[in-house]
């Protein structure tokens, strides 16, 4: 099994202790709608990655010890944009230390640090962000073998509020020279770099379109060959399939590009104040009134014998 904490919402960041006690308890709930949840069980050898999205992991940090005996994946976003675009977030010196010290724990081929979404308009130029990519990708040498980048994807409900922080839609040759610029920055530190839901436009440029959650990235933390389908996240998404076990709205990023956030987004620094940290669920508790489904969970070790 592998779970995704989480695509949706920054669980390292607003609830790292219901994460653990999930972990401890063998089980977490997901809720799919009004009436319909799945209950999942299991125990760590069950458990073949752990993918933890976040921008901000510092509330990890105390409790590595517990997980290291997880095989966790980190896909870590860190950008260089400031508190217009990013207001939750803690400052970025601490988060860079963060990284570092995650890559000393788990190693750097655990670690995917994410540069993305790719923003231009107002102050975001290309030569803005091929300097500030330099500038972290010569911080981050040796924390991380992949970065992850990709272009914003203009969903109807972040329209109004990038447009009005200048933020426009990208052209072809602003990619190209943008993919160009940081491909370069990329090499001269030690990273592949690759686009996320992209097609092969940046491939000229060394920039591979490949999936955030790889095949290798995934096997490389279970220790050995999984039996692995396809997200379909969306087109062009080559990631392999896990379970999510976040939920909309409930992220305190308030990143004001993000997708998850529609008008009721939570304020700066906030989580949830549906979220009971004893609950399986995410935010609330399963209703006497919900159909539950109960799914145990096990390995998806290939079982098909290797010659080599």
């Amino acid at each position: 099994m592998i779970f995704s904490a989480s695509r949706r919402t920054d669980i390292p960041s607003f609830y790292a202790d219901w994460l653990f006690r999930r972990l401890e308890e063998g089980c977490v709930a997901v809720r799919h709608d009004a009436r319909r949840v799945t209950r999942y069980v299991f125990s760590r050898p069950d458990v073949d990655c752990l993918a933890l999205w976040t921008k901000n992991p510092l509330p990890l940090l105390p409790r590595l010890d517990d997980l290291r005996q997880w095989p966790c994946v980190f896909q870590f976003t860190l950008t260089a944009y400031g508190k217009e675009m990013e207001p939750g977030l803690p400052d970025r010196a601490a988060r860079l230390d963060a990284f570092r010290e995650l890559a000393a724990a788990f190693g750097p081929e655990r670690m995917v640090w994410r540069y993305d979404p790719l923003l231009l308009g107002g102050p975001y130029t290309v030569a803005w962000h091929v300097s500030r990519f330099e500038d972290l990708a010569r911080r981050l040498r040796g924390c991380a073998r992949t970065c992850v980048i990709s272009f914003l994807d203009w969903y109807p409900k972040i329209r109004g509020r990038l447009e009005a922080l200048g933020v426009r839609e990208t052209t072809p040759a602003e990619r190209r020279t943008l993919g160009a610029g940081l491909a370069a920055a990329a090499r001269a530190n030690g990273f592949r770099l690759c686009a996320c839901a992209e097609g092969g436009e940046l491939e000229a440029f060394g920039i591979r379109a490949a999936g955030c959650l790889s095949r290798e990235l995934v096997e490389g933390a279970a220790g050995r060959s999984l039996e692995l389908g396809s997200s379909r996240q969306r087109p062009l998404c080559r990631c392999v399939a896990s379970v999510d076990i976040g939920a909309y709205g409930t992220c305190g990023n308030a990143c004001a590009y993000c997708y998850a956030n529609g008008e009721d987004t939570l304020a700066p620094g906030r989580a949830s104040p549906l979220h009971e940290a004893d609950s399986p669920l995410l935010v609330g508790r399963p209703s006497p009134k919900d159909m539950v489904t109960e799914r145990r969970c096990a390995s998806l070790a290939s079982r098909q014998l290797s010659l080599f």
